[in-house]
C-alpha cells in the first residue's frame, strides 16, 4: 500500500505544472470573457442612451393612437348602452305611468263606494238639493214677499266638499224633502 501512495504522488508532481498551466489559460480565458461581457454591457448603455429617446417616443405616439383607437370603440359602446338605458328607462316609465292611473282609478272608485255606503251626498245631489232649495224660496218669495235670495251662498256650499258628518244628516232632510 505504500507502493501505491508513492506511485500516486509521483504522477500528481509529473502533471503539476501541465495542471499549472492549464489553470492559468482558463483563469485567462474567464478574465477576458468577463471584460468582453463588461465592454458589451457598456456598449449597449450607451446605445440605449442615444436611442432610448427615439424609442420613448415612438411608443409615446404608439401609445396616443391606441388610446384613440381605444375611446373611439367605447364612445360607440356607450353611446348603445345610453340609448338602450334611456329606451328601458322610457318603458318603465310608461308602465310606472299607466300602473298608477290604474290604481288611481280603483282608489276613486272604492272611495265614491264607501262613501254611497256612508250615504253621503254627492255633488249632484248637493246640486240638486240647491236647485230645489232655490225654487222653493222663489216660491215663498212669491207667497210672502221674503227677502232677497242667497245664491252665493248656496254655490259656495256646492263647491266646497263637505264633511262626511255633517253631509249625511243633510242627505237624509234632502230625501224627506223630495218625499
Amino acid at each position: 500500500m505504500a507502493k501505491l501512495k508513492k506511485t500516486a504522488r509521483k504522477t500528481t508532481s509529473a502533471n503539476n505544472p501541465n495542471l499549472q498551466a492549464q489553470a492559468e489559460r482558463l483563469s485567462k480565458n474567464l478574465g477576458e470573457s468577463a471584460q468582453q461581457v463588461w465592454l458589451a454591457g457598456v456598449g449597449a448603455f450607451g446605445r440605449a442612451q442615444a436611442e432610448g429617446s427615439k424609442l420613448f417616443e415612438t411608443l409615446v405616439k404608439e401609445g396616443l393612437s391606441v388610446e384613440q383607437l381605444t375611446r373611439k370603440v367605447a364612445g360607440g359602446k356607450v353611446g348603445a348602452v345610453r340609448d338602450a338605458v334611456e329606451s328601458t328607462v322610457g318603458q318603465a316609465r310608461e308602465r310606472a305611468s299607466d300602473t298608477w292611473d290604474r290604481l288611481e282609478k280603483v282608489f276613486e272608485e272604492r272611495v265614491q263606494r264607501a262613501l254611497r255606503r256612508l250615504e253621503v251626498p254627492s255633488r249632484e245631489d248637493l246640486s240638486a238639493l240647491i236647485d230645489r232649495v232655490d225654487s222653493l224660496n222663489g216660491e215663498l218669495r212669491k207667497l210672502g214677499g221674503a227677502a232677497a235670495p242667497r245664491k252665493t251662498a248656496a254655490k259656495k256650499a256646492a263647491t266646497r266638499k263637505p264633511a262626511a258628518k255633517k253631509a249625511a244628516p243633510a242627505s237624509k232632510r234632502a230625501r224627506k224633502a223630495a218625499k
